[in-house]
């Protein structure tokens, strides 16, 4: 038999390129959430799906991977009927808006909110029309009974809301509670057109312009990713944070960004880019700090993110194996937000100790938890509830494992079938 041909040399030789192939999947695009499908699945919610089925909403949140809604179930609507009814398409759809956090915050994360409470951008914050940061939301969290509240951040706002209790979520994507009433963002001209004024910023020049970024001008305009860019501006905008001439310098020699190839050295590129604008004084107030990237979009839900905290008083960005601080506002204006960083971002799923091409080939799961019948901390204990995002991201380590295993029993069986015949 041919067989018998196979030395044992030869034997172990094939265990060990066993042992060498690659166990990661191709680079994959994933789609985005239906959230009119999830919203109609809760009988409950049917009047504010219908309104928000009604606009543009959904086709705004076509690319988003990371959304918390504050829905307002049919007995507590009711009471805004005659509110909704006489908005324009316009209004109607700018109030909703104010319902959309643009981050996930999981229910353990509710009550990591301290009293004095945390900022959150929503998406009527992105349409330009709001006045001032009052397109954010201010949640609170009061600690002797740990009730949650949404409100306007302007100070003495008639408009808050209760939130009530989680609907579902899907980890690391969406996140839907209920509250007890309408949001009404203040000061906004809820009657206004829908157009947005165009920035057209061109920010390749805006980073010329700044004198300390231009290799990552040239990377940019190299890799054709500015332009995707620039698109978003008239979307729901974009914050960049860009490394100096001095960070591109500084690299260690063993961190050969500029071998990748042209698909990863633009996913690392994406790293570097939050699909939402985010001022200084909203990323220094985020609820949840693991933030997803516009590498996140391309690549699965809970991979490539940035964890965005304050540490000894100035704003750090860590990677998992680089930690940056942001070193200056290179350019601030609504929908464009462009921050010097001290250090490249590095990517552990690109530069870790085990690489891979893409940690997840899709979205996690939705979780088919029964909604609870009241919000607290005791309903979702961190190890069965609902998976925070301040927890490892779904396929970082065990998944590896597994792999290991499964080529090493492949390898060992080579040699079995040898020694047997």
């Amino acid at each position: 038999m041919a067989i018998h041909r196979i030395t044992p040399a030869i034997a172990v030789l094939i265990y060990f390129l066993l042992l060498a192939l690659p166990s990661t999947t191709p680079i994959v695009a994933v789609s985005s959430l239906n959230v009119t499908a999830v919203l109609s699945a809760y009988p409950e919610l049917s009047a504010f799906t219908a309104l928000v089925s009604g606009t543009t909403i959904p086709s705004d949140l076509a690319s988003r991977t990371s959304l918390t809604i504050l829905a307002v179930p049919n007995s507590y609507l009711s009471a805004s009927v005659d509110v909704t009814r006489h908005l324009s398409p316009t209004s109607l759809a700018d109030l909703l808006r104010y319902h959309i956090v643009l981050q996930y915050i999981s229910p353990s994360d509710l009550f990591k909110i301290p009293p004095s409470g945390s900022l959150l951008t929503t998406l009527f914050q992105t349409t330009g029309r709001a006045t001032s940061n009052f397109g954010s939301v201010n949640i609170t969290r009061n600690p002797s009974t740990d009730l949650i509240s949404v409100r306007s951040p302007a100070p003495f706002s008639p408009s808050n809301a209760t939130v009530l209790a989680l609907i579902k979520t899907v980890p690391y994507n969406l996140s839907i509670f209920s509250v007890n009433s309408l949001l009404v963002p203040y000061g906004s001209d809820l009657t206004a057109s829908e157009t947005r004024p165009t920035l057209d910023l061109n920010i390749t020049k805006a980073l010329i312009d700044g004198h300390n970024f231009n290799v990552a001008a040239s990377m940019l305009a190299a890799s054709g990713v500015v332009e995707e860019f620039e698109a978003d501006e008239g979307g729901a905008g974009i914050t960049l944070f860009v490394p100096t001439d001095m960070a591109f310098a500084e690299l260690p020699s063993s961190d050969s960004l500029q071998s990748l190839p042209a698909v990863k050295k633009s996913v690392v590129l994406k790293y570097h880019v939050l699909h939402s604008y985010y001022p200084l004084g909203s990323l220094e107030s985020m609820v949840n700090p693991l933030q997803p990237t516009l590498a996140t979009e391309d690549m699965g839900a809970g991979s490539f993110t940035l964890n965005i905290s304050r540490v000894n008083g100035s704003l750090a960005i860590d990677t998992g194996i680089v930690l940056a601080s942001v070193t200056q506002t290179v350019f601030d204006e609504n929908p464009v937000a462009i921050f010097g960083i001290s250090k490249v971002l590095l990517p552990r799923e690109f530069f870790g100790k085990n690489p891979s091409d893409n940690t997840s080939s899709g979205r996690a799961v939705m979780s088919t938890a029964a909604p609870p019948d009241a919000l607290s901390p005791d309903s979702y204990p961190e190890d069965g509830g609902p998976p925070s995002r301040l927890t490892s991201p779904p396929g970082s380590s065990t998944g590896a494992a597994d792999n290991i295993v499964q080529r090493l029993i492949l390898g060992w069986s080579c040699i079995v079938v040898y020694l047997l015949v």
